[in-house]
């Protein structure tokens, strides 16, 4: 990825560039209720009609374009994905069932967004795939982003899997609830949210930015 000032960016954590078998991987993971998992986290995130979004590590955009149907057509929402293959593939699906959303390719360690951008940052299971120091420099770069007030929904996984197909959104290990909130809060966020997503290990963690 290339600044506007030329310089090329990249980023330190694992990327999925396959955009082909994703899809399929999320669909196994959640036993074939992906629109009940979209819709929990939309949820979760307590999306309103009205308010940009932004979802960082996007993958193929199907919850940037769950985002878009629950804030509306006059809102803005964005997916973010460090994979060309992942945004061209978001691109087409965003194409075919005509909803409007843009997809841009960049590294959550240096968001190309001006600051105080979005009402709501989504992160899914994206930030295991970063070292702790990238963790660091994602959660400012969220906080930069966030308008005052914003809210930023982070779901991960609280444990490693090591074998089976699982161990294919798995590069960094695990990412504990509790470590997620104090990352977090060192970057300026207050949590007042967090607990079981309700498909299988999954935690949130939700967190805003002081107005």
């Amino acid at each position: 990825m290339k600044t506007s000032a030329g310089t090329t960016l990249s980023t330190t954590g694992f990327v999925l560039h396959r955009a082909i078998g994703y899809d399929f991987l999320v669909w196994a993971f959640t036993h074939g209720r992906t629109r009940a998992f979209r819709e929990t986290l939309v949820s979760l995130a307590r999306l309103k009609p009205g308010e940009s979004v932004l979802d960082i590590g996007c993958g193929t955009g199907s919850l940037a374009l769950a985002a878009k149907r629950h804030v509306g057509s006059n809102a803005e929402v964005t997916g973010l994905d460090a994979s060309d293959e992942m945004i061209a593939r978001a691109k087409s699906k965003a194409r075919r069932r005509g909803i409007d959303v843009s997809f841009t390719h960049g590294i959550v360690e240096a968001l190309p967004f001006e600051d105080d951008r979005f009402d709501v940052v989504l992160s899914t299971l994206m930030l295991h795939h970063l070292p702790r120091p990238a963790r660091r420099r994602c959660a400012s770069e969220i906080r930069r982003v966030l308008k005052p007030g914003g809210r930023v929904l982070v779901v991960d996984f609280p444990g490693q899997e090591k074998h089976g197909f699982l161990s294919h959104f798995h590069r960094h290990g695990h990412v504990d609830p509790r470590a997620v909130a104090s990352l977090l809060e060192e970057a300026g966020l207050r949590r007042f949210d967090e607990g079981e997503v309700g498909i299988g290990s999954l935690q949130f963690v939700l967190a805003v930015r002081p107005a």
